[in-house]
């Protein structure tokens, strides 16, 4: 019988997967990563539905504490990030820093075969140059697809790693859930920040990055340039490390005929560019750039000088129709349609025929 290490979060989907798993013949451990801080999340409510759903199933459940390593690999990159005025996706990190890590480690520890989660994704095994390889494809429900939350997992860590809803829409989750009385059947997804949880973003960037006033300065459309001589001020900010291109909240500067949003930061002089409309120019971008030390191939025998591509910039955005050049040590994304708020910081994800390609850091 294959041992198989489950990912319990305390939510429906891995406590599915669980039990879908067992019922696959496998035996089935579950184990809960805690990170506690009981300012911004649920650590105590969770893992108890996590141990409720683990006694039903009857198989053996640990909690494992990785409060330190979180804290050095994912709480220091997000403030860090931001003060640099990047806009990071710590989920991404953490799949692949974190989570799978640590669920790697433990599958050695308890002489296991595999690990699993929750993710609506797919895993397929292909041939290729005289090799087994492993590809990571977008999940069958597509308003659950996590894929681009995978981006960064290596062929080790998919190679070890069981999906098993991946075939599976949300609604038929919760009806096995409901079938097989499982407590979390109606428990709400969670949101925010992976093992930190749904919190406002100011409040929980103002714990460590300090307020610093500064101008905002107004661009018209007709302008290329965003210095402060092309401009005019209009008010100031409490920081521009706290702000992200796109951003109309926070701004606190009414009396204009629509809305203003940041189109620009200047981290050093502490400056936000804002422009006023959804159709400002400066809102859109069409090409962007990746660096070599930031690019990640799943399939590391993708090589190419131009490659047609679907792209996303952030989860659940709609697949975008792009091209990627490659030159030199740099990878060029090029749209086809100009993409609304990109940030530096963020992750571009590709994709061909629905598989993971390949992702990079933008900037």
């Amino acid at each position: 019988m294959k041992r198989v290490i489950v990912g319990m979060s305390g939510g429906v989907d891995s406590s599915v997967a669980a039990l879908l798993l067992k019922k696959q013949g496998y035996e089935v451990i579950g184990i809960y990563l805690k990170y506690s801080n009981s300012n911004i999340n649920t650590w105590r409510e969770d893992s108890i539905d996590a141990m409720l759903v683990s006694q039903t199933l009857k198989i053996p459940f640990y909690i494992i504490d990785i409060s330190k390593i979180y804290k050095k690999k994912i709480i220091k990159y997000i403030y860090k990030e931001y003060r640099k005025g990047f806009t990071p996706n710590p989920d991404i990190l953490c799949n692949r820093k974190i989570k799978f890590k640590i669920f790697l480690e433990k599958l050695i520890d308890l002489k296991s075969d595999f690990i699993a989660t929750g993710h609506y994704v797919r895993k397929k095994e292909i041939f290729e140059n005289g090799k087994i390889y492993y590809q990571i494809k977008s999940g069958i429900d597509q308003n659950k697809d996590q894929s681009y939350f995978l981006c960064k997992l290596n062929q080790n860590q998919i190679k070890k790693s069981l999906f098993p809803l991946g075939n599976l829409t949300k609604k038929e989750v919760r009806q096995i859930a409901s079938k097989y009385h499982l407590i979390n059947a109606k428990k709400k997804d969670s949101q925010g920040i992976c093992f930190i949880g749904k919190i406002k973003l100011f409040n929980f960037l103002k714990l460590k990055l300090k307020k610093k006033e500064g101008s905002i300065i107004e661009i018209n459309q007709n302008s290329k340039n965003y210095k402060k001589e092309d401009g005019k001020i209009i008010g100031k900010h409490i920081g521009a490390h706290f702000f992200t291109k796109g951003q109309r909240k926070g701004l606190k500067i009414g009396g204009y005929k629509f809305p203003l949003f940041v189109i620009e930061k200047d981290i050093k002089n502490n400056i936000l560019y804002v422009g006023m409309g959804k159709n400002h120019p400066g809102l859109y971008t069409k090409v962007v750039l990746i660096k070599k030390k930031n690019i990640h191939w799943i399939n590391p025998n993708h090589d190419f000088f131009k490659k047609e591509v679907k792209c996303r910039i952030r989860y659940r955005q709609k697949l975008q129709k792009a091209t990627l050049y490659k030159k030199k040590n740099k990878i060029y994304v090029e749209f086809e349609i100009p993409q609304l708020a990109v940030n530096a910081g963020q992750f571009i994800v590709w994709y061909i025929n629905n598989e993971v390609i390949g992702s990079g850091r933008i900037g």
